[in-house]
């Protein structure tokens, strides 16, 4: 197995090619990259938040569900929603169910939705007009999820984490995937984000050990 050294930054490549190289498992890992911004994430107008459409996916299927009614439930489950409609999710949701990876609503539901704050608020899944999960067009925004589009967001520790593909991706599609991830996260940097932005960046699989990135080379391959 291909060995990672711990004092070293890598480039992009460099880490994407040794991260193939050191998987194990049988089954297809989850490739994610973890980033340590310059941020106080106290300061509302520090709290780093957007969505990327990712080339070539994650690799995973995201379930997809949408508060709405009428015409725009038709539109959302002809896009591709795994579920659709308001009181009865709203419901469900409100008895602890959180078995979906997106959460849309039509602006008109969110009077409804905006009861579920304590359910779907701490699991990241809250809609809102930022992500774009908040949004009169919900056949759009349904088709772009499911094509591969996240939403990244820091955290308490300054932390994001975003999941940029699978092992079983070539490293091209790796490479694609995390230069667009890298260029969304730095035009989502806060105009009031003073010094080093990209603190520390790092790629792990599933199974593997986390490999350092040269931030350097990573601005440089997101301005390119």
């Amino acid at each position: 197995m291909a060995k990672v050294e711990a004092s070293k930054r890598y480039t992009l490549e460099e880490a994407v090619r040794l991260a193939l190289a050191c998987r194990q498992a049988k089954f297809a890992e989850s490739v994610d990259v973890h980033v340590l911004l310059g941020v106080d994430p106290k300061k509302a107008d520090q709290a780093v938040r957007g969505t990327v459409v990712l080339p070539h996916g994650t690799g995973k299927k995201t379930r997809v569900l949408v508060f709405c009614t009428g015409a725009d439930a038709e539109a959302a489950a002809a896009a591709g929603a795994d579920y659709v409609g308001l009181d009865d999710l709203v419901k469900k949701v409100q008895d602890g169910w959180t078995d979906f990876d997106i959460a849309i609503a039509t602006p008109a539901t969110m009077r409804e939705v905006g009861k579920l704050g304590k359910v779907l608020g701490p699991r990241g899944l809250m809609p809102t007009p930022k992500a774009g999960t908040v949004t009169t067009d919900v056949a759009t925004a349904v088709k772009e999820f499911k094509a591969g589009k996240v939403e990244f967001r820091v955290d308490k520790q300054a932390g994001i984490h975003c999941a940029v593909g699978k092992t079983h991706f070539t490293c091209e599609q790796l490479l694609e995937n995390i230069q667009a991830f890298i260029s969304a996260l730095l035009k989502a940097k806060p105009a009031t984000a003073k010094g080093t932005y990209l603190m520390k960046v790092s790629l792990s699989t599933t199974m593997g050990p986390g490999i350092r990135i040269d931030t350097r080379d990573l601005e440089r391959e997101a301005a390119a």
